[in-house]
């Protein structure tokens, strides 16, 4: 299982190396570390195990931060209409992109970043990824294409830098023109974190 004590932090090499692509067919190690990335996220979202294991929720993990320089990762997020996007990926890349820029209000956050950000990333509004994804019930894997908007969007794009060596702390500005937020959010609460 792994717990906070597995995710390296910022000044880490792995943060800042390109990951390799993933051979197939999967190892056995692979599809194990597929399976523990999808299930941290899963149990950060759970305040139970939050509580126990003393971990920080998230919506994603990639591989490279728990030091295993791999292009995978694992994102389980509920969009704002309800739309579930719960995913163990394997190389993915985005084939399209819009020309819109989004940021995430209030700044994004990152499991392997322990400290206070100020500034906003750029991020695509609206993205296709295509990429295999491992079925767990079935031990497969499968092609997919996601068609990615707005908050969405931002996770998987920040998941997939991750992949590519980039920590957002690399991406901030303080504004970013012609750029509009994900999300409106409440003057009294504090932007949600990638």
């Amino acid at each position: 299982m792994i717990t906070m004590k597995n995710v390296i932090r910022e000044g880490h090499k792995t943060l800042v190396t390109v990951a390799k692509p993933v051979k197939l067919p999967l190892t056995s190690g692979d599809k194990r570390l597929l399976k523990d990335l999808l299930q941290f996220v899963k149990n950060s979202q759970d305040p139970d195990m939050v509580e126990k294991y003393e971990l920080r929720p998230a919506v994603g993990i990639a591989a490279p931060q728990v030091n295993v320089s791999k292009r995978m990762y694992a994102v389980h997020v509920t969009d704002f209409d309800g739309t579930l996007y719960s995913y163990a990926l394997i190389n993915p890349v985005i084939t399209e992109k819009s020309k819109e820029l989004i940021y995430m209000p209030g700044g994004e956050g990152c499991l392997s970043v322990d400290r206070e950000t100020e500034g906003i990333t750029p991020r695509y509004k609206s993205i296709t990824l295509e990429a295999l994804s491992y079925d767990e019930a079935s031990g497969s894997v499968i092609p997919i294409k996601l068609h990615l908007q707005g908050y969405v969007s931002i996770i998987f794009q920040h998941e997939l830098d991750h992949l590519d060596g980039i920590l957002f702390v690399s991406k901030l500005f303080p504004s970013i023109p012609n750029a509009e937020p994900a999300f409106e959010i409440p003057e009294d609460e504090e932007g949600a974190a990638v």
